[in-house]
């Protein structure tokens, strides 16, 4: 199986699980036999394009949901390396994405020196992007933080236990935490 096909069984199961959906009935509403979707599922199958946009139209995402990688690694940008787009007399540059089968959570925080601590595990499939506004922080999954600097950010699965450490006094960060819906805490 190829990276690429699992990337794609894992995303159309995790979709179509989060939905209710069975197998039967997503091949249904994609218009595809059900063995074409098991196939699929299975890393197995090698979807044509339309393929995969019938099945992003079943589940009503955009066919990029499909076949991104949503979040299974650390996504780490140095903002000296980022650079700023201009447009309308005004700056910006993206942070990164959010997909949105959830709820996304915005939190700035102050981080006090070395009294950052252990984050608990978020629900399944819980993203968090962290993007440092000024000071020094460690943050990221607890097995393996990143060190980032004021326009710095990470992207990083907030399934999995993760910490928040300031290195030099008082850090501020914006936290994003992308809640699918099945995990949403209303």
């Amino acid at each position: 199986m190829s990276s690429e096909n699992a990337l794609v069984a894992h995303n159309v199961r995790l979709l179509r699980e989060r939905r209710g959906l069975s197998q039967t009935e997503l091949a249904r509403r994609a218009g595809l036999a059900k063995q074409t979707l098991s196939r699929l599922e299975q890393g197995t199958g090698n979807p044509t394009v339309d393929t995969l946009f019938a099945i992003a139209a079943a589940l009503r995402v955009p066919v990029a949901r499909l076949v991104a990688d949503r979040g299974r690694t650390v996504a780490v940008h140095r903002g000296e390396e980022v650079g700023w787009e201009r447009a309308a007399g005004y700056e910006w540059r993206a942070l990164g994405q959010v997909y949105g089968s959830g709820v996304v959570e915005n939190f700035l925080v102050r981080v006090p020196a070395r009294e950052g601590g252990a984050a608990e595990a978020h629900p399944a499939g819980t993203l968090e992007q962290v993007y440092v506004v000024s000071g020094r922080v460690r943050v990221g999954p607890a097995d393996s933080p990143v060190e980032l600097s004021a326009g710095d950010s990470v992207r990083y699965p907030g399934d999995r236990p993760h910490v928040y450490e300031s290195l030099h006094g008082v850090s501020v960060v914006h936290v994003m935490v992308s809640v699918p819906y099945g995990g949403v805490r209303l």
